[in-house]
């Protein structure tokens, strides 16, 4: 699971600096709507889309048949069997079954050209780097549609069962979503796999999904770097692999027997019905992809997404960040991580264009990029603004298409975020939370709300967020207090189950019933502040969310213990900056000898460093602190939240 848009030391209130204009509310894709259907759907409470949002996201909670109906029809779903209802009662799914008896295809459904769309319009407009003084490179959807059913025909030509595991570990770019889509398509299920991972960790992913087949590039082209990718795959003992040139038709160096190139892959069509391809219509909860969490307990759980999850990717687009037919979306990610596939089914699902750059996001290439591209949505991380801000890189360029932002995967810092909405004449952030087993969001911000900066106005639309107080229980709801975040089960998107978990004892084990339901188990400590907004407080367990990347002290604390024999024990802590910002992890070290402290500290960092690259290459140690001693429950437990409270006030001890 994900954490977004959490900002440490904000003071108790939550100023907005942005509020909607009543004029531009009703552009809006939920404005709109209002404005037609406000008084069939809240009845003599609608006033207007600003004044009567919040009427409109109870009614979402309270009227999910009517509210679900509404967003498919504006959206364009189809289905080839159409459900009997929108959601029903069934034990065997948490908080309901929804679309009961339902068949569609969501890949099929992003190739479908839609009211005021043609297939003539722009699906995918991209730039690689190095080619900033180019124009720009586009998809048409008829395009993509017939590039999509080539490679869906190649994979049938592979006979492999329906249903079987095919992984993509490769940068988001054009064949990348082709490939996704068509495996969609074909009735397969996608397995993501981040191409920044190692061997072992690539390895372990293919085990767990039983992946029968793989797609990668032969390297990563980075600042004119060749990053090797088809080796690790190969040191991680893949199963057959199809394998993409980043240069055209270059050969691939050191071709295993059983795998196969591009374009051999592609010559096993008939290319005289290759552009044509019947989808594969299947049952709602069909499996179609499987994600993976940043393995928080060593092993990631594996999380299927079914054809429900897009519906919910796309309507969480749709209302939070406005994504309107014809729009261009940019947010640079991968299929690897869950905002990866939201974005291919956020962008087409609503008509809109997805805008991809193949270079670095830190770069002016990429900043001239989102202007060239006239980009109306862009999402990010933080850190990326805080890059930009440094360097200054995207001053000169023109955003004004930006219509908002989105901001997701790690803490945003207040400084950062002010300077980025001046960039666009001071356009909003949206800020989103949500996590891979949920499909998108639980708690966002709205364009028919003031939004505050690392803060969220709402929660997501068709969700319902409850507090716990010190014992577990839930605060009343809309009342001020900070607690873990629980869930109410029923909204459409969630996961059912996990491949390599007990889904029940990860999710609704041990939690509160809330009229007569038993409530999800996020794992996020939320504060709702006195002005309506909600804040993020970080992990309640002991997680960090390290550059998007959630993982356990456990984790971390196993390898840096290892790394030098003069030490004792460790302690891993995600220390917000004092002014906001992304987590930076701070290991505190306790030396076997306490009177001979030796070590060099620095020298220190880099072994950490060093060692940690095994288990994530991005993660980073900030600082390394000695301390006497590691805080202990009664029962030998190490209080890490104590040494986060005391790194993050003001250290005292030996500190590099």
């Amino acid at each position: 699971m994900l954490y977004y848009g959490c900002f440490a030391g904000f003071p108790s209130a939550t100023p907005p600096v942005w509020t909607p204009d009543p004029e531009e509310a009703v552009l809006t894709n939920v404005g709109r709507v209002l404005e037609a259907r406000g008084r069939e759907f809240l009845g003599d409470k609608y006033k207007d889309p600003i004044a009567s949002f919040t009427d409109f996201h109870k009614f979402s909670i309270e009227n999910p048949e009517a509210y679900w109906k509404m967003v498919f029809e504006e959206i364009g779903i189809t289905f080839s069997v159409e459900p009997s209802c929108i959601l029903r009662e069934n034990d065997a799914y948490p908080g309901g079954e929804w679309l009961p008896g339902a068949v569609l295809n969501a890949a099929a459904n992003c190739l479908t050209a839609k009211p005021g769309r043609s297939s003539d319009d722009v699906a995918i407009v991209w730039r690689d780097e190095g080619k900033d003084s180019e124009p720009l490179n586009f998809v048409t959807l008829e395009e993509l549609r017939k590039k999509v059913c080539l490679v869906a025909n190649a994979l049938d030509a592979l006979n492999l069962a329906k249903g079987s595991a095919i992984a993509i570990d490769m940068p988001m770019n054009v064949n990348a979503v082709v490939i996704y889509l068509a495996i969609v398509l074909a009735g397969y299920v996608v397995v993501s796999i981040a191409d920044s991972f190692a061997a072992p960790a690539i390895s372990m992913r293919l085990k767990i999904s039983e992946t029968k087949a793989i797609f990668t590039q032969d390297y990563i082209l980075r600042d004119d770097k060749e990053l090797p990718l088809y080796s690790r795959v190969v040191e991680a003992k893949a199963p057959r692999t199809i394998v993409i040139p980043v240069r055209g038709s270059t050969p691939i160096k050191g071709l295993r027997a059983d795998d196969l190139s591009w374009e051999d892959f592609l010559a096993k069509v008939n290319h005289a019905k290759a552009d044509n391809y019947t989808a594969v219509e299947q049952p709602a909860y069909a499996f179609t992809n499987i994600l993976f969490s940043s393995g928080t307990t060593g092993e990631p759980k594996a999380i299927p997404w079914t054809h429900l999850t897009p519906l919910k990717s796309a309507a969480d687009g749709w209302c939070h960040m406005d994504i309107r037919r014809g729009d261009v979306v940019a947010w640079p990610t991968n299929l690897g991580w869950m905002m990866g596939p939201w974005l291919v089914y956020a962008s087409l699902l609503n008509g809109a264009s997805m805008a991809l750059y193949n270079g670095s996001l830190t770069s002016s290439g990429f900043a001239k990029f989102v202007q060239d591209a006239k980009v109306t949505m862009l999402g990010l991380v933080p850190s990326i603004a805080r890059s930009w801000k440094s360097t200054d890189c995207t001053a000169g360029f023109d955003w004004s298409t930006i219509r908002c932002f989105s901001s997701s995967g790690e803490a945003s810092s207040v400084d950062d975020y002010l300077w980025l909405m001046g960039r666009v004449c001071y356009k909003p952030v949206i800020e989103y939370c949500g996590g891979t087993e949920i499909g998108g969001g639980f708690v966002a911000g709205s364009l028919l709300q003031p939004q505050a900066l690392s803060a969220f106005s709402t929660p997501a639309m068709g969700c319902n967020l409850f507090i716990l107080d010190n014992n577990g229980n839930p605060l009343p709801q809309d009342s001020v207090g900070t607690g873990e975040l629980a869930l109410d089960p029923t909204f459409l998107g969630a996961s059912t189950t996990l491949l390599n978990a007990d889904h029940h004892e990860v999710y609704f084990s041990g939690m509160p019933e809330w009229n007569g339901k038993v409530l999800r188990r996020h794992g996020d400590e939320f504060e709702r502040t006195p002005d309506g907004y909600y804040r993020a407080h970080g992990r309640a367990d002991d997680t960090m969310n390290l550059g998007g990347i959630k993982v356990s002290s456990i984790e971390i604390e196993r390898i840096c213990n290892r790394v030098n024999d003069a030490i004792l024990e460790t302690a891993a802590i995600g220390v917000p900056p004092l002014g906001g910002g992304p987590e930076q992890l701070t290991i505190a070290v306790v030396f076997k000898d306490q009177s001979s402290q030796t070590e060099d500290l620095n020298q220190l960092k880099l072994a950490f460093n060093t060692a940690l690259k095994k288990l994530n290459p991005l993660f980073k140690v900030s600082s390394v602190v000695v301390v006497p001693s590691l805080p202990r429950t009664a029962s030998n437990k190490v209080m890490r939240r104590v040494l986060r409270k005391e790194f993050t006030q003001q250290p005292k001890h030996s500190k590099i």
